[in-house]
């Protein structure tokens, strides 16, 4: 019997180690660090090394960590359930009436700003359709050619404005920008030819390349993490709104957008807010600046581009597998570059559809992206507690299943109607990739800034060729090849999505680590000083 109990201890103290080392990695990979707090361990019945490892784990988990880390291990008071409707109602009355001030200026500006950007990009499609292509004699991969162009201006310029940002003021940088594209915009009621045409979208492209990540990157310096996902989503819902609105405004549609987007622009030099440590708008008080300021206390401060600093994010992941996170869920690939509904709406003999038919029915797809954009914003920010990444996977696996039946095409005509809808949430995915990576990347200003603009250039780096590769203008309403692409891309996305949050719970971890240790030291240090004054004083 005493050669039993000896051999059981033997195999026990060969083999827990290794399941606490298996447990210890599931747990890992599965349980979100922003909302779990490990208990202690039970060791009365492991041997007295393995209690000692099991220890100084819970230890190291259970220590505060560095200031900007401390969601990391910070047990959060529990959310009551009005929170989930609205952020503010869970906040103390001074943090709420800074909320709605901040919300009124800068989120109410910058939603009117991409309202009037998406409204161009639409007109571009509806206008096409509805007898630009004629009036232009426009032919072959012609319409391509301009979103091309357009592209080509777009890429030049979003990485210069991306930079710019982290020195410029953006309620300067932005509305400029504004004024500038809103008139280039109004010019493409005067155009004649399709050269003209290109030159105009090359320079309207070039001008508005700033504003959609200068916003991203103005929010991710105002807003919390839970605050973050439901501002950027109801921003990205201009976009979808503006989309259903040029599709039923068919008259002067270029003068129009640009009529409405002057004086947005020029209300925007007084409305946006800039950043926290130099606002100077007229509708946050002194409290409220100081409120802003203490709210985004653990934020880095701004340091020049050195080269050190420029080799520093070379050697890290976060420029290079989050832009492609979002170039390969986003609508790169997704057939946003065309407008697939209408073309395959106006292809039909049987039914017919009117001009206004075509124009009006993928509105649909828009009011069903609006639905999708808000639902995935609260339910990440609100029951998920600010988890990103399974949202995203969600909609990814939506995307699969939507153009892999389109690719396939011979499918009942009300499953296809269904699937052209339902692809409207494509441009879903981008907010919310582009709010993790906001988050993932928030102990850099340089590196936030840069990521951000990169982020949303990889899309267009791609778009640039593949448009005129995988969506050519000739395979519609088919897009064999478009639907095909999109499909296999959303395989890539769904591996990219687990490696991201890999990658990102191992710096976690490896932070809270470092600031554990830290603290230990200091701890021993400050032992050591207390004996040695306790042995002076006697």
């Amino acid at each position: 019997m005493d050669d039993l109990r000896a051999y059981k201890s033997r195999i026990t103290r060969k083999v827990r180690p290794g399941l606490l080392s298996v447990c210890s990695l599931v747990d890992n990979l599965l349980v979100d660090r922003s909302t779990y707090k490990p208990a202690p361990p039970d060791t009365q019945s492991f041997p007295s090394e393995t209690v000692t490892k099991w220890q100084r784990l819970w230890k190291l988990r259970s220590r505060p960590t560095a200031a900007g880390d401390s969601s990391v291990t910070e047990e959060k008071p529990k959310t009551k359930w009005y929170a989930y409707i609205w952020d503010t109602f869970d906040k103390s009355p001074e943090e709420r009436r800074f909320l709605t001030k901040l919300d009124a200026g800068l989120l109410t500006t910058a939603c009117l700003g991409y309202f009037i950007k998406y409204l161009d990009q639409s007109n571009l499609f509806n206008a096409f359709v509805s007898g630009m292509r004629h009036d232009l004699a426009m032919n072959g991969n012609q319409l391509n050619y301009t979103i091309t162009t357009w592209t080509v201006g777009y890429l030049i310029g979003e990485i210069p404005s991306g930079l710019l940002l982290a020195r410029v003021r953006p309620s300067i940088w932005l509305p400029t920008l504004q004024i500038a594209w809103s008139v280039l915009t109004m010019l493409l009621a005067r155009v004649r030819n399709v050269n003209q045409l290109y030159a105009l979208r090359f320079l309207i492209g070039l001008t508005e390349a700033g504003f959609y990540p200068g916003v991203f990157y103005m929010m991710g310096s105002w807003y919390k993490k839970d605050e973050l996902a439901k501002r950027v989503s109801i921003f990205a819902v201009a976009s979808s709104i503006a989309s259903m609105f040029s599709g039923y405004l068919m008259s002067s549609l270029y003068i129009m957008d640009g009529v409405i987007s002057l004086p947005i622009a020029f209300a925007s030099y007084f409305l946006l807010p800039d950043f926290p440590f130099n606002t100077r708008v007229f509708y946050l008080n002194e409290n409220d600046k100081r409120l802003a300021i203490e709210r985004t206390a653990d934020r880095p401060k701004r340091q020049p581009y050195t080269k050190a600093k420029l080799l520093k994010i070379a050697k890290g992941w976060h420029v290079y597998l989050l832009p492609l996170l979002f170039l390969f869920s986003g609508a790169a690939a997704a057939g946003t570059a065309q407008p697939i509904f209408q073309l395959f709406l106006q292809s039909s003999t049987h039914p017919k559809y009117s001009i206004r038919q075509v124009n009006n029915y993928p509105t649909l797809a828009n009011g069903f992206s609006i639905i999708t954009t808000l639902a995935y914003a609260w339910i990440s920010d609100g029951f998920l507690n600010g988890r990103r990444w399974p949202v995203l996977l969600w909609a990814i696996i939506v995307n699969f299943i939507t153009f892999t039946s389109l690719a396939i095409w011979n499918i009942p005509l009300g499953w296809k109607w269904a699937c052209y809808i339902i692809s409207g949430q494509v441009v879903t995915i981008s907010p919310l990739s582009m709010a993790w990576g906001n988050e993932i990347v928030n102990d850099d200003e340089e590196e936030r800034a840069l990521v951000v603009a990169a982020m949303n250039d990889s899309a267009y780096i791609v778009g640039i060729w593949l448009i005129l590769i995988i969506w050519d203008t000739t395979d519609a309403p088919r897009y064999q090849k478009g639907f095909i692409t999109a499909s296999v891309f959303s395989v890539f996305a769904a591996v990219l999505t687990f490696l991201v949050r890999y990658l990102h719970q191992r710096d976690l971890r490896r932070k809270q680590s470092e600031a554990a240790e830290v603290t230990e030291v200091n701890e021993i240090s400050s032992n050591q000083e207390k004996k040695s004054d306790d042995a002076g004083q006697v």
